[in-house]
């Protein structure tokens, strides 16, 4: 590109992403090879880190490889799972470990080999305000850009034509333990902060790990595993009425198909929030493997007689918590099928109470006046996972990893992200840029189940990309 057709420093782009987690690294590596797309995509944090708080050694991925960035929408892609493994010769190893699930440690090195190499990713910047211009229709996405120890470096606007929000979850506290988290010195953390503690907790008297769904039942195992025999003292409870497995079988899985989204978006909301508070057993219950581990361990410490010191106790909920002289927290607790309740005092407290999607009304806080609003006033997103905005805003703000709500609960699995991906960019650029398939589960999922691929957009005028611009 000669010079007199290089855009200025105020010319939109086509794309901002803001956020990049798994959802959004996926949307850029299916965007890097199409011509003519001008996208950047910001992230607050330094580095990119998926769950690092839960990488605990051994712990797998609960969808096959092939949930990677990209193959499900595009195997020939360059930045698949087994072209990472081809670039660090590991190609053969991996062959012959016949591993369909990779531990969560390779898949997070996976993704920051594609961070290291997929340009238009800019870590350390955190976007304060989304903003729409209605005289230039474009958005005004204002950013600061924050040095190696996460202060203010310098303040930032990008214009665009198109945004996507992919700022993923964050970890969820019960009411009735924020004041313990929040407090120093107090030995209550959240799963997500596991290994960071994970020395402090194993020397503790006494550990009690409260949820029991996997990050649960992982943390559970880890601990049992590396305290001595006999002397454990381990408690595991939650408010689920067992330790379920999680449902894996075949048909079950294909709740994580493009065809079920398709179906759970065209159903009433009211019929759809009681369908997700149903099916928490699709994505909240337990690895068969990892309860059979759990029970191999508590079995090999009976063979020399007596009973490990661990209780396990599912159906209890905390009512309320507080600390005991300085080093201690009592947990009040309720088990609801009993009508009892009881005290239990101990050391350390592990919170593996699961992740919330991200609120967006603080970054969209400048877009609150054109969005529409369901019932219980959340976005409303359509099915090619737009926000349902003004007609005045001429601009789309797409969502990923924000819809459980509007469709259902494949919306953070992994295994439909590069499919998810793709769904926006046949919709931004306005033609079939990858090719869908039209069918993907023997399931039908209703009686008027539709089999399209909703058509895309007429193509928007595209800004060629510059490669010296930030």
């Amino acid at each position: 590109m000669n010079p007199a057709q290089t855009p200025g420093p105020d010319a939109p782009r086509d794309l901002v992403g803001i956020g990049t987690g798994p959802a959004n690294l996926s949307l850029a590596a299916l965007a890097h090879p199409l011509d003519g797309l001008d996208t950047v995509f910001y992230e607050q944090r330094p580095t990119f880190g998926w769950h690092s708080g839960l990488l605990i050694e051994g712990a797998t991925i609960q969808v096959p490889f092939l949930a990677d960035l990209v193959s499900l929408a595009d195997p020939t892609s360059p930045w698949t799972f087994l072209n990472y493994l081809r670039s660090r010769e590991r190609l053969f190893p991996f062959y012959f470990a016949e591993r369909f699930h990779i531990q969560r440690a390779e898949y997070d090195a996976y993704c920051r080999w594609v961070c290291e190499n997929l340009p238009g990713l800019h870590f350390g910047h955190q976007v304060d305000a989304v903003r729409w211009n209605p005289e230039r229709d474009v958005f005004e996405v204002d950013f600061t850009q924050l040095d190696t120890d996460g202060e203010a470096e310098a303040l930032g606007r990008t214009y665009t034509r198109n945004v996507v929000l992919g700022i993923g979850t964050e970890p969820y506290v019960p009411d009735p333990l924020k004041p313990l988290v929040q407090a120093p010195g107090v030995p209550v953390l959240h799963a997500a902060d596991y290994l960071d503690h994970r020395a402090d907790l194993l020397a503790a008297e006494h550990v009690t790990v409260v949820g029991i769904g996997q990050s649960g039942a992982e943390i559970f195992l880890d601990l049992l595993r590396n305290r001595p025999a006999g002397h454990e003292k381990l408690h595991w409870l939650g408010r689920t009425e067992a330790f379920a497995p999680m449902e894996y079988s075949k048909l079950g899985l294909e709740h994580f198909t493009p065809d079920h989204t398709r179906y759970f978006h065209a159903l009433p909301e009211s019929t759809r929030d009681r369908l997700v508070d149903s099916q928490w057993q699709l994505h909240k219950g337990i690895d068969a493997a990892t309860i059979a581990a759990i029970h191999d361990e508590l079995y090999r410490r009976t063979l020399h007689g007596g009973w490990p010191d661990a209780v396990l106790t599912p159906g209890v909920r905390v009512r309320t918590a507080g600390r005991v002289a300085t080093t201690k927290v009592e947990l009040h607790l309720e088990h609801s099928r009993q009508d009892s309740r009881s005290r239990l005092t101990t050391d350390a407290v592990v919170l593996a109470t699961g992740h919330r999607e991200r609120p967006l009304d603080r970054i969209l806080a400048g877009l609150d006046p054109y969005m529409r609003r369901d019932h219980r006033e959340r976005p409303r997103i359509d099915e090619d996972y737009r926000l349902v905005l003004d007609p005045s805003v001429t601009g789309t703000v797409y969502v990923q990893n924000a819809e459980t709500h509007t469709h259902g609960v494949g919306a953070p699995d992994l295994g439909l992200a590069a499919w998810r991906s793709a769904i926006i960019l046949n919709s931004l650029t306005g033609r079939e840029a990858y090719q869908l398939p039209r069918r993907t589960a023997f399931t039908t999922f209703g009686l008027t189940q539709r089999r399209h691929v909703p058509p895309p957009r007429e193509a928007p005028a595209l800004t060629p990309l510059v490669d010296d611009r930030r």
